[in-house]
């Protein structure tokens, strides 16, 4: 969904893993204003993990697209490592609306797949999912 948004075209995609969700938008940009920003923080600020920020910068490296995209992202949801996936997956989804022809390197990559795993939910008699309390004979 490209809008209009003070005169600067973006591009607009959702991201998601586990309980995350991650609101993508990809606008043009100088180099001089260009980078990432989650919730109005810079990517260095909210993920403090070098890990998480190459997660993050995945996509943008798969794309040699660094430095020519300014990206702002609401996050919310999950942990850190989940919200960073779901970053990942966002941009990645954001991008293809830019250039579709993009996709065959991204999905090779895997960015395009939403992670399915999710924390199986407790059943009753038991401690958590699957395991059952120990059981006695006599």
């Amino acid at each position: 969904m490209a809008t209009k948004s003070k005169d600067n075209k973006y591009f607009e995609a959702v991201g998601r893993r586990k309980t995350s969700v991650a609101r993508v938008r990809i606008f043009n940009s100088t180099a001089a204003d260009s980078g990432i920003f989650i919730n109005e923080k810079s990517v260095d600020e909210y993920f403090k993990t070098p890990e998480q920020r190459k997660i993050v910068g995945d996509a943008l490296a798969t794309l040699k697209a660094e430095g020519k995209y300014r990206i702002s992202a609401k996050l919310s949801g999950g942990g850190t490592h989940s919200q960073s996936e779901a970053l990942r997956h966002g941009i990645s989804r954001a991008f293809l609306k830019i250039e579709p022809e993009w996709r065959k390197s991204l999905k090779m990559e895997g960015f395009l797949k939403r992670d399915p795993r999710e924390k199986e939910r407790r059943k009753f008699g038991l401690k958590k999912a699957r395991k059952a309390p120990q059981w006695a004979k006599r």
